[in-house]
């Protein structure tokens, strides 16, 4: 993916792998075999993938005469199949587990920023697999070194997996455990949020960026069992009240 295209592209391959029904999905394959995304035909070599009717499944541009780019698959199955992914699963487990974090959160949170592109750099500086801010990964303990910067340093896969699962734990930490809000604040800033009055900034890009990472999270994480279920539904029994005395 395309540094230029990275505002596009990390949240539009999480559109992709959760498909919802009113996104479109166009991509293009370079003479690299890079794939870019957007969510309109930029150019003409650009084909539609998903076509957001709800049917699921890509396809090509009507009258491309091309073959899809994107094989029909479920998200969890796109998501296992992405060598990009495999290479930082452990990774992400890693770092979900040290910072109590749900694995397939964190997941989400990278397919929207990155698409899995540790080389990812946006306009505004953010870096890597989780788009950490230089100053953010300060906060956070990432120091320059004689050799490195905090922005080199970020591109490190697991520097900066370790440092954007920090600070998302922070977030929901510091608002209280509501996952939404705090997916919001790793967007837009935990100041915005406060400024909204600790509630999701009415900013188009935080709205829809809440909406894919929530979906995706929902898409990747396993089916509840029966009897989870059943415990959720069901109250737990109150003790027994004890035996009245002289009663046998």
């Amino acid at each position: 993916m395309s540094r230029r295209a990275r505002a596009f592209g990390g949240v539009l391959l999480a559109v992709a792998l959760a498909a919802p029904s009113h996104a479109e999905i166009w991509a293009y394959r370079d003479k690299s075999g890079v794939t870019h995304y957007a969510d309109r035909p930029i150019h003409a070599r650009y084909e539609l993938l998903y076509r957001g009717s709800g049917a699921g499944g890509p396809i090509a541009r009507p009258g491309s005469g091309s073959r899809p780019l994107l094989a029909p698959a479920s998200a969890v199955t796109r998501m296992e199949l992405s060598t990009r992914f495999k290479a930082v699963r452990h990774l992400i487990r890693e770092a979900a587990s040290q910072h109590g974090l749900e694995f397939e959160l964190l997941q989400a949170v990278i397919a929207t920023e990155s698409g899995f592109d540790s080389g990812a750099v946006s306009p505004k500086g953010a870096v890597g697999l989780m788009q950490v801010i230089p100053d953010t990964a300060e906060r956070f303990g990432v120091r320059a070194t004689g050799r490195q910067s905090v922005s080199e340093r970020l591109t490190d896969p697991r520097t900066n997996i370790q440092t954007g699962a920090r600070y998302l734990a922070w977030l929901i930490n510091y608002f209280n455990g509501d996952v939404r809000l705090a997916v919001a604040a790793y967007n837009a800033g935990e100041g915005a949020v406060l400024k909204a009055g600790r509630r999701i900034p009415n900013y188009p890009e935080t709205i829809d960026y809440v909406r894919k990472v929530t979906d995706l999270h929902l898409s990747l994480k396993p089916p509840r069992t029966v009897s989870e279920a059943r415990a959720e539904a069901i109250p737990a029994a109150a003790p027994l009240p004890p035996r009245p005395p002289g009663r046998g």
